[in-house]
Parts: structure tokens; sequence; C-alpha cells
């Protein structure tokens, strides 16, 4: 029975440290939201340039202004590197491009929340393989009959909720960047055990720009050197890279990782949001229903990902 009284005196001793601990969670979360919002409403501001630069064009112009900031704020080390060093960073950056540039040309072709919502299925796949355990099962059938909600769209649903179908090549081109979006977990992970801080990731971008210079070239030709189209071009680049990954890095200081990618599986949602806010796409009720179900399995693979404490 001395167990409440030991509780209470322990509460009453420790209450404002409590309280800062939860106000300091509950603001790092804030900060989390904030980062997906950013990244959502980037994508969004990107597809009202793809008429003018094209996807590739604007996937340029994230990149590089994406690493031109990054490589001023962060100065990574570039000496002393060793070539397995450079092999990863390499890798990481040709699919940190690869990632971009399939979900820029996945968002011209079907809304922004269903483009999103089957990315997410890379990460979630991942999430599930390296887990192995029988409660994945659950999320898997979850996010697969979202899938399958989505597919019925390509005879009811339509393009927004418009009629027509969901475009077959636009699906394909999520699906790419699901993949690499799994890849870029597993390199960015390695990166991270080779560059300190975020060296890793500003080298990556930089390599990404490049690698994809020519093919956005190509696509956009003069358009990318014009003062309105460099403009929002540096402002998807502020609102899907720069801010998000700063306000991530803040959060994962003081969230555990698992709050943290609960609050992640909340992207396809949010996407669907900018989509609709600035896009006007509304989805059909399949669309909108697929997207909580992969939302939903997204929350519960992380969710129970490790044993409650």
């Amino acid at each position: 029975m001395a167990r409440p009284a030991t509780a209470s005196a322990a509460s009453a001793a420790g209450a404002p440290a409590a309280d800062d601990g939860r106000g300091r969670q509950g603001g790092a979360a804030l900060l989390v939201l904030g980062g997906a919002l950013s990244t959502q409403f980037g994508a969004a501001v990107a597809a009202l340039l793809f008429p003018a630069a094209g996807p590739l064009g604007v996937v340029v112009l994230r990149l590089a202004v994406a690493a031109v900031v990054l490589m001023v704020l962060v100065r990574p080390r570039l000496r002393g590197r060793s070539r397995a060093d450079w092999g990863v960073v390499a890798a990481y950056g040709l699919v940190l491009a690869g990632m971009n540039a399939a979900i820029y040309q996945a968002i011209e072709r079907v809304p922004l929340g269903v483009a999103v919502t089957l990315e997410f299925l890379g990460p979630l796949a991942l999430a599930v393989v390296m887990s192995r355990r029988p409660l994945d099962a659950v999320w898997v059938v979850l996010a697969g009959a979202g899938v399958l909600l989505l597919a019925r769209a390509e005879s009811g649903g339509g393009h927004g909720g418009a009629g027509g179908g969901l475009d077959p090549v636009g699906v394909a081109f999520a699906l790419a960047a699901a993949v690499c979006w799994a890849g870029y977990i597993l390199l960015a992970a390695r990166a991270g055990a080779r560059f300190p801080g975020t060296d890793g990731l500003a080298l990556a971008m930089t390599v990404g720009a490049l690698a994809v210079l020519p093919l956005g070239v190509a696509d956009a030709g003069a358009a990318l050197v014009e003062p309105r189209v460099l403009v929002l071009g540096a402002a998807v680049a502020l609102l899907s890279s720069v801010l998000p990954y700063t306000l991530e890095l803040f959060s994962l200081r003081i969230l555990s990782t698992g709050t943290f990618g609960i609050l992640m599986s909340l992207g396809p949602a949010l996407a669907a949001l900018a989509g609709w806010l600035v896009l006007g796409q509304a989805l059909a009720w399949q669309q909108t229903a697929a997207i909580v179900m992969v939302v939903l399995a997204g929350a519960g693979s992380v969710r129970f990902s490790r044993p409650p404490a």
C-alpha cells in the first residue's frame, strides 16, 4: 500500500519536469506534422509548375536549390573519404533523384493523394519485411485492400473523382517511387553510419541534382531560368526538402522513432488535403477510403513494431 503514496510524492516533486517533458513531446510532434504538411504542400506547388517547366525540370530546381542550401549550411568534409563512402553517397543520391523524378511524374498524371499513397507502400513494405512478425499480415492485408480500392478507380473513380480512371502510367511511376523510397531509407541509414550529421544528405542531394540535370534541361529548356519558375522552384525546394528535413532532425532528438513513424504515416492523408486545397483534386470515396486504409496500415505497423514498454 506504500506504492501509491510514493508515486504521489514522486509526481508532486517531478510535476514541473513531467509537464515540461510533455510540452517538449507535443512541440516535437507539431514539428513533424509541420514538416509533413510542408512536404505535401510543396508537392502541390510543384504540380503548379509542371506546365511551365515539366516534372523533371521541377525536380532539378528542387534538388539543385536544396543541395546549394544544404552544402552552404552543412559544409560537409570532403577529404579523407574512402571509395566505399563515395559509393554509398553516389547510390544515395541516385536513389534520391529517382524517387523525386518518379513521384513528380506520377503527380502529373494522378491525384496527389493517390500518388503519395502508392509511394508510401515502399516504406510500409520495408517495415513489414524487416519486422517479420505474424501481426504484420494484418497491415499487409489492410494496405492491400487499399490498393485494390485504388485499382477500382481505374473503372469508376476517375482522376480527382471526375471519371475516366487513374492513369496506369502515373500509377507505375508512383510504385517506382515507392521502390526508390525503400532504397532511400536503407541507403540513408548506411550514409548516416559513414557521415556525421547531415553531411551524407548534403552530398547525396548534390549527386542527385547533377544526375537529373540533363533530363531536367531537356524537359524544361530555357524555362529553368525564367524568374517566376526560379522563384517557385526555390519555394518547392524549401517546402519539400530543406524545411521538412530540418524540422524532422529537431523532432527526432525528442520523439521516439515509433511516435515519429506514426506521425509520418499521415503523409498520404496530408497529400490528399494539399491536392484538394491547392490543386482542386476532390477524391472519389474509393480513393479516400484507400488512403485511410494505407495510413492505418502504416501507423499500425509502426505502433506494434516493438513490444510495449
